[in-house]
């Protein structure tokens, strides 16, 4: 997945902006917080950052292609990045990326949530 890849499908996801900032980082957020970043890769591999749950974290931190992300993890929280091939599939990062987006929507408050159209299945 390329930064113009991961950029449009961050793009779809509801109630999400975007700045870049970090050192000219895509930064994507939901409701203010952060659910996924694109960069500080020397590669040619996008690098990719989002949180996962603890599962996911457990099963993709020692994956070819995949870390726990540099800062984020060593704080105790449960992001991955992906910094080199083989990585994920485009389909199997977007999966996580859809899930990270979740996740950090689920720690919006709900009123947050109720007023960005969230999480409001029954």
């Amino acid at each position: 997945m390329t930064y113009d890849e991961f950029n449009a499908f961050c793009r779809t996801l509801p109630a999400t902006t975007h700045v870049v900032q970090w050192g000219g980082a895509d930064v994507w957020k939901v409701g203010g917080k952060v659910f996924a970043i694109g960069g500080w890769n020397a590669g040619d591999l996008a690098g990719i950052t989002f949180k996962v749950s603890e599962f996911a974290y457990d099963v993709l931190r020692d994956m070819p292609g995949l870390r726990p992300a540099p800062y984020l993890a060593s704080r105790g929280m449960k992001w991955i990045q992906q910094y080199a091939e083989p990585g994920l599939s485009d389909a199997e990062l977007k999966d996580h990326l859809a899930e990270s987006h979740r996740l950090v929507s689920l720690g919006l408050t709900k009123k947050l949530q109720r007023e960005l159209g969230l999480n409001q299945d029954g």
